[in-house]
């Protein structure tokens, strides 16, 4: 199943090495892009005990969550 899979992805790489890309100028995307994100601002932090108002377990201002690791 995958040899036959693998042996399409190489007969079309083979197809696209027969292409002349001497003039294609490099590129990262295929189309252009542009940063949609807005820029961070800082911002005040909500307050830790409403944070961990619902925690099941912590410790101060934190979560205290299980050992998983030993």
């Amino acid at each position: 199943m995958f040899v036959g899979q693998l042996s399409a992805i190489l007969e079309y790489m083979q197809q696209l090495d027969e292409l002349d890309t001497s003039n294609v100028e490099p590129m990262t995307h295929a189309v252009a892009r542009r940063n949609v994100l807005r820029p961070d601002e800082p911002k005040a932090s909500l307050p830790s005990d409403l944070i961990l108002s619902n925690a099941p377990s912590r410790t101060e201002t934190s979560y205290k969550v299980p050992r998983v690791i030993e």
